[in-house]
């Protein structure tokens, strides 16, 4: 008895396209980065050109409108003592500030990566990222009465008879105030806090990825606590601190803000750039200056790739 065998349906569009996918990984790799690809492409990189092209226009002194003539009068007022004094500010201040959580940072990202074990362990991430679950701008004005004249540090100190070493401190040329709120070092003090989460997270990874048979090894062959420490532990964890060092430079370059509630008069980055295009409607010389924390960045990051950061991200 012949049977007769109805012939296949012929396969959808869809189910093509599938079938497409599934035998070509490169294909189904390119349509998968291909949305995020372009619009970062268009909306980032579309932007960072837009600004670049600005920093070659000027703007007209007497109509106040911006004139699109190629020039590089922009480039040449950066070299202006004061504009250099204002970069050399920020910069110092965010090399200070990485230098600081890398020496708060360490101790407790070794901590929670060697030794802290189940509700420790869950204690120290809560209490490392606590502070990133509330706004920036709350944590910031906090700060600002902390660091107040009527403040709990001023109480502090004076309950504990250390009101002249406050005074001592604020009396300095170069960080202090009228107080730690409108100083220098307030303004140091702020961002520590508000960047040391970012410098721990990644050293705990790092700490973590050490196997513990090199440290028992090291001790074995007679190296001590402060050598297996230089010899072993940093090298190993050297990629974690570049890693957080690469956001706690990074965003201390281009904050604005805490320098303008915190900071005294002097002028950071930022603040030129924000006022340079806010206030003074001088975009041309605010694109300019935008690109000097853009050059410092990639910089940072290109030093940061040779000490193998990334792959501590």
């Amino acid at each position: 008895m012949n049977v007769a065998v109805a012939a296949p349906l012929p396969a959808s569009p869809r189910r093509r396209l599938s079938d497409q996918l599934a035998t070509r990984p490169r294909l189904l790799l390119l349509a998968l980065l291909a949305p995020p690809l372009l619009w970062f492409g268009v909306i980032y990189l579309g932007s960072l050109l837009t600004l670049l092209a600005n920093a070659f226009f000027q703007l007209d002194d007497f109509s106040g409108l911006v004139v699109r003539e190629p020039t590089l009068k922009n480039f040449v007022a950066l070299l202006e003592p004061a504009n250099l004094d204002v970069v050399l500010r920020t910069t110092l201040m965010a090399l200070a500030v990485t230098l600081a959580c890398a020496a708060i940072g360490f101790p407790i990202a070794y901590y929670m990566g060697r030794y802290a074990r189940g509700w420790t362990k869950a204690f120290f991430y809560i209490a490392v990222m606590l502070p990133l679950w509330s706004s920036y701008l709350v944590r910031l004005y906090a700060w600002k009465l902390l660091l107040a004249k009527e403040g709990a540090i001023s109480w502090l100190a004076e309950r504990l008879h250390l009101t002249w070493a406050l005074d001592g401190l604020l009396a300095l040329p170069l960080v202090g105030g009228p107080s730690l709120s409108f100083s220098p070092l307030g303004t140091f003090l702020v961002f520590v806090y508000m960047w040391l989460p970012f410098m721990i997270l990644p050293i705990q990874a790092a700490v973590e990825r050490i196997p513990a048979s090199l440290i028992e090894a090291s001790g074995d062959l007679g190296a001590g606590p402060a050598q297996t420490f230089r010899r072993v532990i940093l090298p190993l964890a050297w990629p974690g601190l570049v890693a957080g060092s690469i956001f706690t430079f990074s965003l201390t370059l281009g904050d604005y803000i805490i320098p303008q509630v915190i900071g005294d008069s002097t002028l950071f980055i930022g603040q030129v750039v924000y006022m340079q295009q806010g206030t003074a409607g001088n975009v041309p010389f605010a694109a300019a200056f935008s690109i000097v924390p853009i050059v410092l960045i990639a910089t940072y990051l290109w030093f940061a790739k040779r000490q193998g950061a990334f792959d501590a991200l």
